[in-house]
């Protein structure tokens, strides 16, 4: 609802700006509401207000490239869309909490994954080609899950669905993969084979594989239903707010996973197993069951058949990929352009995220077997297996800094966009009455966070920034003598983590979420006799399953790349297992870090979308419908009450 100065408006009537009541003539016929998120009839007065309505009115979305035409004369539309009110930030919590709890089975994986295939006695050059499996179902599964999910009209939601099957399909892969030798085992047995035998050891090392690639696909199932999810239910302009508060939830998933992976586990919880990687996959099932349970439970997604029927599936892998093909030609431009610069990034971070523990552990095994040559293979195991926990515990200080890091950067970071002056319906006596008085919104510490906002760090140049921090930590890898200074290089890695799960997710899921807002006011607008503009259902380009499905496409198939350049490397510089001197891992790593270099290249060459051109047309169509103009000291009040309302539970 509108802000009248200082009272509320008597049976519903709204204050219009003098400024602008103009050129803001209604008409005094019914126009179409939304309450619930279900479309109504509202009655208007002679002067063209709603009668007895408290809900404010829908502020249109920053423009897009292509124009959307939703500013021209006669097309503002009386409405509220519930789905742009502020959330809180217990909301986004919880909105988001089912990302940590799959981080956690991925630290699992991700810090425990080669080691165990290793000791299973698969080569290194082979195990590269095993994790092909994480891109793989990365380019193929997210755009099909996206595109299901965005066609999918069951009462429960579009994404919780898939949400479920993908965490169910989780859990089981994650307990099948840690029991393989005594499944396999206890199978063969049967036909009188020996554990010891050479079959059965290749036999449960092809198991072994299979349920990796199994685990991968359903994690990339869940992972792009999350992803969609939010965009789904956080408003426009707090796109950034959800993003972060998810990779926040993504580094507290991280700490607690390495900090499970520290700990010798079946010490103290040896009913869960009687190895580490067995126990880890219990924890990880259980932490990912609980906070699947908690997202699905308390978020309510909107019924998707409001939406109107599905679009048209031919069906087949054909049309599938024709599908994808034609949306990724029709990505508005900057979305595009962060598929690309991810493209180059995550050549550089699939080293890091799956040998970085192996690395640590050779470091710290390297001078007892320069010191004694005559190890036995029992003796080798039980180093690499203290080296994997010291790599386990260098990805938890990783965790932590990158953690720190989400914390703090969005304040001192510039917001590219700012919440539309909507206030819900429970604030509006509050803001009714604290509008009288600028001084009640300044406080000395917002003052304070005013400061450390710092104008010219954007988030597209944060990520510029912290991905050349990214290469040179990479290329230091070669000259790195112990696990210490590993340790330390790999805690500096976590602030361009930090800023990899942060950014591209915001700069995407804003401009998705804007484009579905404006996407809404048309059909409110056509139902009430207006015009039809740019933007259109049918463009299933424009969907957030399709686009988070695509982006992700450039996230896992450069990685198939970096799997393919790994293995050959590997090939020619690898040496046998506790033999000193092998620089295959390093170099690898430092492989990376040159196309790291190329990715921040890209990155600073991203356009800036400034966040003036959102809130004017937000402002224009909010006056147009009966609002006050804000002042520029309001708005910038608000904007810094947007950069923090998802750390205070703050509401404007």
């Amino acid at each position: 609802m509108s802000l009248s100065d200082g009272k509320s408006p008597p049976q519903g009537r709204e204050r219009t700006d003098p400024e602008l009541a103009s050129g803001s003539e209604r008409n005094s016929s019914d126009a179409l509401g939304v309450a619930n998120g279900s479309p109504h009839k509202v009655s208007l007065d002679q002067a063209g207000n709603p009668a007895n309505e408290q809900s404010p009115l829908l502020r249109a979305s920053q423009s897009d490239d292509e124009g959307d035409g939703l500013l021209d004369d006669g097309t503002a539309l009386d409405h509220h869309d519930e789905y742009q009110v502020t959330k809180s930030v217990w909301y986004l919590i919880i909105l988001t909490i089912s990302l940590g709890g799959l981080q956690i089975a991925w630290s699992v994986e991700l810090s425990n994954g080669s080691p165990y295939l290793l000791s299973l006695g698969l080569s290194k050059s082979l195990m590269a080609l095993v994790w092909i499996a994480g891109p793989l179902s990365g380019t193929l599964v997210q755009p099909y899950v996206g595109v299901r999910s965005d066609n999918c009209r069951i009462p429960w939601g579009k994404r919780k669905p898939f949400i479920l099957g993908g965490a169910a399909a989780t859990i089981v892969s994650l307990l099948a993969l840690a029991w393989t030798k005594e499944v396999v085992s206890g199978f063969l047995g049967i036909f009188g084979a020996k554990k010891d035998d050479p079959g059965v050891k290749v036999t449960t090392i092809v198991v072994a594989v299979l349920f990796v690639y199994v685990l991968d696909f359903a994690i990339n199932t869940i992972q792009a239903a999350i992803r969609a999810f939010m965009v789904d239910c956080a408003p426009t302009h707090q796109q950034e707010a959800a993003n972060a508060m998810g990779s926040r939830m993504t580094g507290i998933g991280n700490i607690i996973g390495y900090c499970f992976g520290y700990i010798n586990l079946p010490r103290y919880m040896w009913f869960f197993g009687d190895t580490q990687f067995k126990v880890l996959c219990v924890i990880a099932s259980i932490c990912l069951s609980i906070t699947v349970a908690i997202s699905l439970i308390f978020i309510k997604e909107r019924d998707p058949r409001e939406e109107g029927p599905p679009l048209r599936d031919k069906g087949g892998v054909v049309s599938f990929f024709k599908g994808v093909f034609n949306s990724i030609k029709s990505l508005p431009p900057q979305t595009r352009k962060v598929c690309e610069v991810q493209f180059f990034a995550w050549i550089g971070w699939f080293g890091f995220l799956f040998y970085l523990s192996t690395w640590v552990a050779e470091l710290y095994v390297e001078p007892f077997v320069e010191a004694n040559p005559d190890l036995t293979p029992e003796e080798i195991d039980r180093l690499y297996e203290k080296g994997t926990r010291i790599g386990t515990f260098a990805l938890l200080v990783w965790a932590s800094v990158s953690l720190a890091a989400n914390v703090l950067l969005p304040f001192f970071i510039a917001p590219t966009y700012d919440a539309p002056f909507v206030p819900s319906a429970g604030q509006v006596t509050q803001s009714i009455h604290s509008q009288s008085s600028s001084s009640s919104y300044t406080t000395r510490f917002d003052r304070f966070l005013e400061r450390l906002v710092i104008p010219w760090l954007s988030l597209r140049r944060a990520w510029t920034i912290s991905l050349i921090m990214f290469g040179l930590c990479m290329f230091s890898t070669l000259i790195v003598p112990n696990p210490t200074i590993a340790t330390i290089v790999v805690g500096i890695v976590g602030i361009p983590w930090a800023l990899t799960i942060w950014a591209p997710f915001a700069i995407i899921s804003a401009e998705i979420s804007k484009r579905d807002a404006l996407r809404r006011a048309q059909a409110l607008n056509v139902a009430s006799g207006g015009r039809v503009d740019t933007l259109s259902r049918d463009d299933n380009g424009d969907q957030a399953g399709v686009i988070l499905g695509i982006h992700n496409v450039s996230i896992a198939a450069p990685q198939v790349l970096a799997t393919l350049g790994s293995s050959l490397i590997f090939k020619f510089l690898q040496k046998p297992r506790g033999t000193p001197g092998d620089m295959s891992m390093p170099a690898s790593l430092a492989a990376g870090g040159i196309f790291a270099f190329i990715a921040a290249y890209m990155a600073s060459r991203l356009a800036e979308d400034g966040p003036v051109e959102g809130l004017e047309a937000a402002r224009v169509l909010a006056a147009r419908s009966g609002g006050r103009r804000e002042t520029n000291a309001s708005q910038n009040r608000r904007s810094l009450s947007r950069s923090r309302s998802f750390e205070t539970g703050l509401t404007y």
